[in-house]
């Protein structure tokens, strides 16, 4: 049989916010840290790409991703959300806007995993609770 092997698209998630998490926090070049990152981790190349495109999605649409994220998080300006965190939320609201084919549920679930591995004690009912709101706003803008 053979072939390639299939995405990971956890592990591309994983990828993904450990670069911009380095973008956000040292600078850099984020393609180079995908780079890195996939081969550290022996990911296939569909990974890799996976890992790049979220990267590039979330980068060009940072603003508007950022401004969800600031509407939703009462009491914490953006700066004040741990990295970790913040960039874990940025790829979930990047899927949310601009994934149509990534369900609300998965993109939501994919996010607390991951503030459940790398983020703080209560990252993951932060993630939640953020990405909950804006599923919600966006499913009644959708009717």
């Amino acid at each position: 049989m053979g072939g390639d092997p299939p995405v990971d698209r956890h592990k591309a998630r994983e990828i993904a916010m450990k670069a911009l998490y380095q973008l956000d926090v040292g600078g850099g070049d984020p393609f180079e840290a995908v780079s890195y990152l996939a081969l550290d981790d022996g990911a296939a190349e569909a990974t890799r790409a996976l890992a790049e495109r979220i990267v590039e999605g979330v980068m060009a649409h940072r603003a508007e991703i950022d401004r969800h994220i600031s509407l939703r998080s009462r009491d914490w300006r953006l700066e004040r959300i741990a990295p970790v965190d913040r960039n874990i939320l940025r790829i979930a609201v990047w899927e949310l806007c601009h994934r149509p084919d990534v369900p609300a549920p998965v993109a939501i679930d994919e996010a607390v995993e991951l503030a459940k591995t790398y983020g703080g004690q209560d990252s993951s009912r932060f993630v939640n609770g953020i990405l909950g709101q804006l599923a919600r706003a966006l499913a009644e803008s959708e009717t």
